[in-house]
């Protein structure tokens, strides 16, 4: 037909006004694509930013070969139902070598033994998994209590931030160390996760008090009273957009608080006021080369020292990096900048052989 002869409607062409209407295509998404784009929008994605950041490399490396550790002390000390013990690192009992040997002395005990003959490398590597639990439970019981504690009070207002921040600003005031140890004194536990809580009674108190003013001045954006007009729920909005813009905020708290269990743990040890009978712990083996070895004043024992030192510096190292490498990961601008990058990267690279 030509431009002038009159064109009959069709099925898809006949709708009020006679405008053009398709057929949209119903799409069915199966469970498994589902699970795969949430796997890559959650998992995938967010793990390839924050792998990109040598930091996170570092930190990463460094925790998890200290989780390695204490699973291998672990293993070598559990016994195994129906299976006799797999010792894979022996545990530091007395006369395992001679004593007092220097590091490199004999390759057999190659950080040297203390003054009983026990093994320091088998001494750092069953100290870890009771390290390991009481940062767990400290970190975990510090962060939580902040967070929940710091977000209601910063988002709801009126009594309930009275009295939420009435109690931080009370915890704040009692001394942190001399609490602990007057409650170490008190209870003296023996469970690596009841220690881990009580070295952090009170650090909870400080990190909800800056929550509490970062959730102020989120809960004012214009994301948020969107949510607030459409009438989502208290607990959705704080989920979906508060949480998020805390996270690095909590990240490097949890560091911090992870950070305060390892140094006052190790001191509670090495001064006594925790009893080690039976314990092995970083903080177990200084006091021991201190009191025993006399390790500050004989520079022949000062390896004793140093040795239980070493991971105590390296672990706290290795959190910091993962908590500084992570940032663009929970961070909103450079996760944004970064996924930008990636993207501009994949579309806009020249075709070799037009050069467009």
């Amino acid at each position: 037909p030509t431009d002038d002869d009159p064109v009959e409607p069709t099925d898809d062409a006949r709708a009020d006004g006679g405008q053009m209407f398709s057929h949209a295509e119903i799409t069915q998404v199966t469970r498994t694509q589902q699970a795969q784009e949430w796997f890559a929008e959650s998992i995938a994605e967010p793990f390839r930013i924050a792998w990109s950041d040598w930091r996170t490399k570092v930190g990463l490396l460094i925790i998890v070969g200290f989780l390695l550790m204490g699973l291998v002390a672990w293993i070598s000390s559990s016994t195994w139902l129906f299976l006799e013990r797999i010792v894979l690192v022996d545990p530091p009992i007395a006369n395992q070598g001679t004593p007092r040997l220097q590091p490199l002395e004999e390759m057999s005990h190659p950080l040297g033994t203390d003054m009983n003959g026990r093994d320091l490398i088998s001494g750092v590597v069953h100290a870890t998994p009771t390290m390991i639990q009481m940062i767990l439970a400290g970190a975990v019981f510090a962060i939580v209590v902040a967070v929940i504690v710091g977000t209601l009070a910063g988002y709801k207002g009126g009594t309930t931030e009275t009295v939420l921040m009435t109690l931080s600003d009370v915890a704040m005031t009692i001394p942190g160390l001399p609490l602990v140890i007057v409650l170490v004194v008190l209870i003296d536990p023996q469970s690596p996760w009841l220690i881990g809580i009580i070295i952090t009674i009170n650090v909870w108190a400080g990190i909800a008090r800056t929550i509490h003013s970062q959730v102020l001045s989120l809960r004012e954006n214009s994301y948020v009273e969107a949510s607030r007009t459409m009438g989502i729920g208290t607990p959705t909005i704080i989920q979906k957009d508060i949480l998020p813009n805390l996270m690095p905020y909590v990240l490097v708290n949890f560091v911090y608080a992870s950070r305060r269990v390892i140094y006052d743990s190790v001191a509670l040890y090495f001064l006594g006021f925790l009893s080690f009978r039976g314990v092995e712990n970083w903080g177990v083996m200084m006091h021991l080369a201190y009191a025993n070895a006399s390790a500050l004043l004989n520079p022949q024992a000062t390896y004793m020292l140093i040795v239980p030192m070493i991971p105590i510096v390296v672990l706290s190292f290795g959190l910091m990096l993962f908590a500084q490498g992570t940032d663009r990961l929970f961070n909103p601008r450079v996760r944004t900048r970064n996924e930008g990058k990636s993207k501009s990267d994949d579309t806009d690279d020249p075709d070799p052989m037009t050069g467009v």
